[in-house]
């Protein structure tokens, strides 16, 4: 009995901890505010990671039906302060770029009606899918902390990984990096 509630315990306190403000580098990231690298994750064919997924209106998304854009996958939980955070600029960046598509990862055990109250107060112009925290899809990473953000480039394959909160400036950086359209002189997240 005590294994396991210290088991939990490690659990959730390595999940809290990367659901933190200046959370530190991995190893070789570019940045304060966490990892900034590329990341693994391929589909069967070598081509990047596949992800399927049913949204929290029941519509069927499909990263492979998204090629020729940039498209940010974003793990997040709604008791996650950082992830609240980001919310605001994720959506103006899905709202603004047309050549970025946003996808948000509810990664925790909760109901679509629970999710749905949320974004009443939260809302987001992107879709969102609950992700089971035992079934998560098999080519990302499980997050090592919250948020967790890969930035998937218009051929399929992830171009960079952020761990912790991102703005829409940092994935706009990261998209012209990586060969796609430079930062426009206002960047999407910025009120100006």
């Amino acid at each position: 009995m005590i294994y396991r509630w210290l088991l939990a315990a490690l659990v959730g306190a390595t999940v809290l901890a990367g659901c933190q403000r200046g959370e530190p580098s991995e190893a070789g990231a570019g940045t304060s505010s966490g990892s900034r690298e590329p990341a693994a994750g391929t589909d069967a064919a070598g081509d990047g990671p596949a992800l399927q997924v049913t949204t929290i209106d029941d519509d069927r998304w499909d990263l492979a039906d998204h090629r020729g854009q940039w498209v940010v996958v974003n793990y997040w939980a709604t008791w996650c302060a950082p992830c609240r955070e980001e919310m605001p600029e994720l959506s103006a960046l899905a709202s603004m770029r047309p050549h970025i598509e946003v996808i948000g990862l509810a990664y925790e055990d909760i109901a679509p009606e629970a999710i749905r109250a949320f974004l009443e107060e939260f809302p987001v112009t992107y879709p969102i899918a609950i992700i089971g925290m035992l079934d998560p899809p098999a080519d990302f990473d499980i997050p090592r902390g919250l948020p967790m953000t890969w930035l998937i480039g218009p051929d399929g394959r992830v171009a960079r990984r952020f761990l912790g909160p991102v703005t829409a400036l940092e994935i706009e950086t990261a998209v012209a990096e990586a060969g796609g359209p430079p930062v426009p002189a206002t960047p999407a997240g910025d009120p100006s």
